[in-house]
């Protein structure tokens, strides 16, 4: 984990909203953790092709990165929106990661600006690395703030405790102890475009946050 902050930090210096993008078990950065064990990784791995029915990309994971979020969903139309756009953000980011792939289509349609710099970024490290995500994200206390008809921020808490990075070529988990800092607090800034997507502009985090402990 302490690798995996430090590969961060040294990546997306000077992106003031990189710092949470990243995110393992154990202590260090934010909001990923990754795959399993087979000695690599298909490029392709991590997103289909194929759209869902309302036209965004399908993302699918792999067995052993598992993401959740809570809550899910909100009795205000626009709110949920906001949202469930969030959390196919998150899973873009991650689906990039196992793909290897900063570029990769889904994560761009979920962001733009600072948000895609950082995002591309982030995935680039570990791409460099040599390393995949694995484990179990939370994602938990997600609150919505509407600004205007096409501008929202959130806030959210992600327990990385069980989350992991995992090396590509050996299939080699680095597990790490659990501290205060496998405990993130986010801040992000969407906005809406013209297909009513509500894209991640701006993200910022403060690890070990006492807000987001147990």
């Amino acid at each position: 984990m302490l690798r995996r902050l430090r590969l961060l930090t040294s990546a997306t210096a000077g992106l003031s909203a990189a710092l949470l993008l990243a995110g393992c078990g154990g202590g260090s950065t934010s909001g990923g953790k990754g795959t399993d064990a087979k000695a690599a990784v298909p490029a392709s791995a991590g997103a289909s092709a194929s759209p869902a029915a309302d036209g965004r990309p399908k993302i699918t994971l792999p067995a052993d990165d598992i993401l959740t979020f809570t809550p899910e969903q909100d009795s205000e139309p626009v709110k949920d929106a906001i949202l469930k756009d969030n959390a196919e953000f998150v899973r873009a980011l991650d689906a990039a990661v196992v793909a290897q792939n900063p570029r990769l289509p889904a994560l761009e349609y979920y962001t733009e600006g600072e948000g895609a710099v950082a995002a591309q970024e982030w995935v680039q490290s570990f791409k460099k690395a040599g390393w995949t995500v694995t484990g179990t994200v939370r994602y938990t206390d997600r609150q919505v703030s509407v600004e205007s008809k096409d501008r929202a921020s959130l806030t959210y808490c992600g327990d990385e405790s069980k989350g992991y990075t995992k090396v590509i070529k050996t299939g080699v988990i680095e597990h790490t102890k659990v501290t205060k800092n496998s405990y993130v607090a986010y801040g992000a800034q969407v906005q809406k475009n013209d297909k009513g997507v509500w894209e991640l502009v701006k993200i910022a985090s403060t690890r070990g946050a006492d807000k987001c402990q147990p």
